[in-house]
């Protein structure tokens, strides 16, 4: 059976308890890692900068016992690799023309496939090692095209050819390796360190996934420090990072090495291990070099990053590729060595500052929007529902800090056939819990006039019926907004508009959507959040319900339109996620389809990982997770869903195409004018047959 790899490499970081200059042991212990790492299915381990002598070994490295034992190690290496569809990157001294480089071996298959030496040589290593600049330079250039495994190797830049473990290969700065369809590129501790590290150059050229083999000491708080850079250099480089650094067992003479290992991708930390470990460790994670390659194509600035014309432009035309063939055949379906966040929108970590800073943003928002056109009021349709209610939380806020009235907010609750008395009382309370300026208006005459005008029977509960309700409290809204001098704020939300789940020229429409980037998952936690920590029960209602109580009690309340006659208990009949899907599952499958760019056979997959199963993660624990309950749900339920969602998201595209403006929070966006572009007319085929 051929198994999918949805663009997932396994990789892995290695650090091994070294014996200063025993080569031997150490070449035997990289080994019995790789082993484990084997194990696992990884396709590409790393190991720590000069692994198989020892980083602290001084001037032993002028000794030549020490340098052909490296050799010999490497030759262990190669051996043990044979047969095995892993790459190992492990660090060893080699000697090249009356030189020592500092360098990371990259061995597949029995094969010693390029040697990449260290460029940026800390002072005090200079003393054993030369930079690997020199191999940039013509003088060091090989003529002609043979290559030392064939037609593996394609001779493009500077290099020199070295014979080394018994074989020839190429040794430079600048090789790329490719796996399968993605690449990986090495640079070496300080080079990661320098003002414009190699791995910039190499993520230019095409290299997803950078490998770092290092031997960073410790010093209090270089930890912290590291992880920053490391982040923010992934990051920046839209590029998954595997780092490997010296640990127990090199000399504590004068430094401190603690052994930190991470794996990274794109500004995320996938794995991490214990410092300061006696015993070797081993990490495990799967980077997702397709969505590295999704990200990048849509990134203007990487995008905008050209070779040509530049002063580096030679430095750019330096590259040797080298093909290493396919990843190790991985069964991703088995297991899957990374955390799939089920609620990408509202993550736990953070959430305070999350919630804190985007409700800051929605707020300043619509002052901008109320001070520039010199409105008077606005104008709100308040429901007792969620969305309803943070768009008039905003609005709150953003008077507040305008220094205005909350009587110029008016808030117009419009019972319909489907309202119940949960709702109305909720919208009643909170209105005037708030201080805002009520009014209560019934759409049941107007809607049984129009339904005669029009010649629909009532009893006819079809699309006609629901519509007509929310075009005409839609009306009523701007009409109000003209006598009033202000602006109609929109509720709607974001997971709404991506389904279309909204009346066309309804509550689609408004004058401004404060609303427009915020994801329904996202909403409920906004004013869970708004009631914990930013209103209390001083203010409260005629029923005696201060806002705190009264919001509580809106996030409790199942999500409805209720356009729908309530059932026999006064209840609400019409739940949405009944009808449309659960909004923690579209919550998903937005997130990961605009956000990631992939593809709905891999949504389906991640959100089976997600959800079906989220107890089974290996390098998680999603019981420990405090605010936000993980729901489960079988393959057919979220097939189901996914299928709806793929189905909608295309049909309902016209509505997006004249959407409000309304202020983006976060990296997903539907906006017409500057976030999704979209022909109203595009098929879903290709995506449905996907699925």
């Amino acid at each position: 059976m051929i198994m999918k790899n949805y663009g997932f490499i396994r990789t892995a970081a290695a650090v091994p308890a070294v014996r200063i200059a025993d080569t031997e042991y150490n070449a035997a212990e990289i080994c019995r890692l790789a082993g484990d790492a084997f194990d696992k299915e990884v396709s590409l381990v790393a190991f720590p900068e000069l692994s198989l002598t020892g980083y602290s070994c001084g001037d032993l490295f002028a000794m030549n016992p020490l340098v052909k034992g490296a050799e010999n190690g490497v030759k262990k290496i190669l051996e043990f690799s044979r047969g095995k569809a892993m790459t190992i990157v492990v660090g060893a001294p080699v000697p090249y023309r009356s030189r020592l480089y500092d360098c990371a071996v990259v061995i597949r298959n029995g094969n010693v496939k390029g040697i990449v030496p260290k460029t940026y040589i800390p002072s005090s290593d200079s003393r054993w090692f030369a930079s690997g600049s020199d191999f940039l330079s013509p003088d060091v250039r090989n003529d002609g095209a043979l290559l030392s495994n064939g037609k593996d190797h394609v001779r493009e830049g500077y290099c020199g050819e070295i014979r080394y473990a018994g074989q020839r290969c190429n040794i430079s700065p600048n090789m790329l390796f490719g796996l399968g369809g993605y690449t990986f590129a090495v640079e070496l501790g300080n080079d990661l360190w320098a003002p414009v590290p190699p791995s910039s150059l190499h993520a230019l050229q095409g290299a997803q996934i950078i490998v770092n083999l290092s031997a960073d000491n410790e010093i209090l708080m270089r930890d912290r420090y590291r992880n920053g850079l490391l982040g923010q250099h992934s990051a920046k480089t839209i590029c998954g990072y595997i780092y490997a650094s010296a640990g127990y067992g090199e000399s504590s003479q004068d430094l401190v090495y603690a052994g930190a290992a991470s794996i990274w991708e794109n500004g995320e930390q996938l794995a991490e291990n214990e410092r300061f470990r006696i015993e070797s460790s081993l990490i495990v994670a799967d980077i997702d070099a397709e969505k590295l390659e999704n990200l990048r194509r849509r990134s203007g600035t990487f995008r905008s990053l050209s070779p040509a014309g530049t002063d580096a432009s030679s430095y750019y035309r330096l590259y040797n590729r080298v093909s290493l063939g396919d990843p190790c055949e991985t069964d991703f379906e088995k297991e899957l060595f990374r955390y799939i966040e089920p609620h990408p929108f509202v993550p736990e970590e953070d959430l305070d500052y999350r919630c804190r800073e985007i409700l800051s943003m929605q707020v300043i928002a619509l002052v901008r929007r109320l001070s520039h056109i010199n409105c008077h009021t606005a104008v709100l349709g308040i429901s007792g529902g969620l969305d309803s209610t943070l768009a008039l939380l905003v609005t709150a806020m953003a008077f507040d800090k305008l220094g205005w009235n909350h009587d110029r907010i008016v808030a117009v609750t419009m019972p319909g056939f489907g309202t119940t008395s949960r709702t109305k009382n909720n919208a009643w309370d909170l209105m005037e819990a708030l201080g805002v300026t009520c009014r209560e208006i019934s759409i049941v005459q107007a809607c049984e006039q129009h339904f005669k005008d029009i010649g629909h029977d009532p009893a006819k509960h079809d699309a006609t019926y629901e519509n007509s309700q929310a075009r005409e409290r839609t009306q009523i809204l701007m009409d109000i907004a003209n006598q009033t001098g202000g602006i109609v704020v929109g509720t709607g939300d974001l997971s709404e508009m991506a389904l279309g789940w909204a009346t066309y020229n309804g509550d689609h429409m408004s004058m401004y959507c404060v609303n427009a980037g915020i994801p329904k998952t996202l909403v409920r936690s906004l004013v869970k959040w708004a009631a914990e920590n930013r209103f209390d029960s001083g203010d409260a209602a005629s029923s005696g319900r201060g806002v705190r109580e009264i919001l509580l009690d809106i996030v409790d309340t199942p999500i409805s339109p209720e356009l729908l006659p309530a059932n026999e208990k006064g209840e609400i009949q019409q739940v949405t996620e009944d009808l449309v899907g659960p909004y923690e599952l579209h919550d998903f499958f937005i997130y990961n389809f605009m956000r990631n760019g992939y593809s709905p056979d891999k949504i389906y997959f991640l959100a089976r990982k997600a959800f079906s199963h989220p107890e089974e993660c290996p390098i998680c624990h999603p019981e420990e997770r405090s605010d936000v309950r993980i729901s489960t749900y079988n393959d057919e339920t979220i097939m189901k869903w996914l299928k709806t969602f793929v189905r909608r998201f295309f049909s309902q595209q016209f509505k997006r195409s004249c959407m409000p403006d309304g202020p983006k929070v976060g990296s997903v966006g539907l906006s017409p004018r500057g976030d999704w572009n979209m022909p109203s007319d595009a098929w879903s085929t290709l995506f449905q047959d996907n699925i």
